[in-house]
């Protein structure tokens, strides 16, 4: 739904409200797994108990980029040790896709992951000018189709779903330079490099780029006590590694912090999105191209395209 001249994933009271003509919202879907703030434990002098309140609700509208973003947050969320609080909340939820009809202006997703395919959705609906195709991918998504009344789709309405999906990735306003793995080998070897200083030194380390990010998921956990002092609240907030605290550590004599600079902080997100979780993430790299950050950024640094493709011109 529209909130002044941007969008947000909301609750919806009136279907006059929907909006499947947005070009991307402020925060990205995630937060419906992963919310911004989320209690994890509630405790008292009696023992304590984990809060698992996963809701049953319906995300609607997402767009491809961002269905990427929840297959890899799916996958982080449950390889190892899988965490139970994303997956009462996922499994919980059914997802219906939607195709881009309006892009924002910094997004970048149609050469970006590229080679991963959207996946973990439940239905798709695709708009071509006179209404929908809808792809049922899942026993959800089937039961969802059974509530309304739908007729098959012609050949020619399968034909111009796929054309106006192959548009909005061919017609985005930013483009990389490389493939995946060409961004990846060479972004690593930039490592040592003087751009990292160039760039970042008007960066405020405020974070904004990581809290929009559709694929970042560290967090902090505090502990919150109430007044009588032997019962609490446990819980985890989103956290950034641009901010100047985040990798900073106690001693016994004081304190150390691994990333003290910006440019330090700065390569390691891009690094991060570009390069080490590539394999982690099948080939992948961990950016979807959605172009938040870039909109987020106030110094207008945070542009992954405009820094990567700088190094694939080096």
């Amino acid at each position: 739904m529209a909130k002044r001249t941007r969008f947000a994933f909301e609750p919806l009271k009136n279907a006059a409200d929907l909006r499947l003509d947005y070009d991307t919202t402020i925060l990205p879907p995630k937060k419906v797994f992963l919310p911004t703030r989320q209690d994890l434990v509630k405790f008292d002098k009696n023992g304590f108990s984990a809060v698992l309140d996963g809701k049953e609700r319906v995300l609607l509208g997402v767009h491809p980029y961002d269905l990427k973003a929840i297959a890899m947050m799916d996958w982080i969320h449950e390889e190892g040790n899988t965490d139970n609080y994303y997956q009462a909340n996922r499994k919980a939820t059914i997802i219906i896709g939607s195709s881009v009809q309006k892009h924002y202006k910094y997004a970048f997703f149609g050469s970006i992951c590229t080679e991963k395919p959207v996946s973990g959705h439940d239905m798709f609906m695709t708009f071509i000018g006179d209404g929908y195709v809808v792809d049922v991918v899942t026993p959800k998504g089937e039961a969802i189709v059974k509530l309304g009344k739908f007729i098959n789709a012609t050949t020619e309405q399968l034909a111009s779903a796929k054309k106006a999906v192959a548009d909005a990735n061919a017609n985005c306003p930013e483009k990389l330079k490389g493939t995946s793995f060409q961004v990846m080998h060479k972004v690593r070897l930039a490592y040592g490099g003087p751009i990292w200083e160039e760039v970042a030194k008007t960066c405020f380390s405020c974070g904004s780029c990581n809290i929009v990010c559709p694929t970042c998921y560290c967090f902090d956990i505090q502990d919150e006590w109430n007044l009588d002092g032997t019962s609490g609240t446990r819980h985890r907030r989103w956290d950034a590694c641009l901010t100047s605290e985040f990798s900073e550590v106690s001693l016994q004599n004081g304190r150390e912090n691994f990333r003290h600079s910006r440019h330090e902080r700065y390569r390691h997100r891009i690094m991060r999105k570009m390069t080490y979780l590539n394999e982690k993430l099948g080939g992948s790299p961990a950016c979807v191209g959605c172009g938040r950050c870039s909109g987020a950024c106030t110094a207008d640094i945070a542009n992954p395209v405009k820094i990567v493709n700088r190094i694939m011109e080096s």
